[in-house]
């Protein structure tokens, strides 16, 4: 009984020490969330970036503007790690759908813009609380267009739906 006890003590200290760890690495990441968000206006500008990427850029900015999110900017470090989290899903996206150099020709920040946002996507979820994790990561369709039109009409058709969660 006693071993078991030193042996949780001991995972429990040593996860401790990890999270510290990320916490470390994170702090620094975040030193590059305004540069990230000017690569998003400057993507914005881009024309090799589709309308639906542009949609998704304009939301991060919007998150990241915002007074409203998940997790409050007023809390030092972990409010802004939501946002940093929320831009880095929005450019992995764009990688996925685009050539990285579309990412890369717009990037002035240092270091490379492809790994850093791959470091913020991996080490903010250990960081944020599971609900607020599962929240970002919620799989989400647009509607079809034709709903999309009837709902700039009406304004009361669902454009986006939840579908699942990963």
């Amino acid at each position: 009984m006693a071993k078991e006890k030193l042996e949780k003590t001991k995972d429990k200290g040593q996860r401790t020490k990890d999270k510290l760890i990320l916490k470390s690495r994170m702090q620094n990441l975040l030193m590059f969330l305004p540069n990230l968000v000017a690569l998003c206006f400057r993507l914005l500008k881009d024309a090799r970036v589709s309308t639906a990427d542009k949609a998704l850029l304009v939301g991060a900015i919007i998150y990241f503007i915002s007074p409203i999110d998940f997790i409050p900017d007023i809390l030092p470090f972990i409010g802004q790690v939501d946002d940093s989290y929320f831009i880095a899903l929005a450019l992995l996206r764009l990688i996925n759908h685009t050539d990285e150099t579309v990412i890369r020709d717009n990037w002035k920040g240092g270091g490379d813009i492809i790994k850093l946002a791959n470091s913020i996507a991996g080490i903010a979820p250990m960081l944020l609380p599971k609900r607020v994790n599962r929240m970002l990561n919620a799989r989400v369709e647009l509607a079809p267009a034709a709903d999309l039109m009837k709902a700039a009409k009406d304004r009361k058709t669902p454009v986006v739906r939840v579908v699942s969660e990963k």
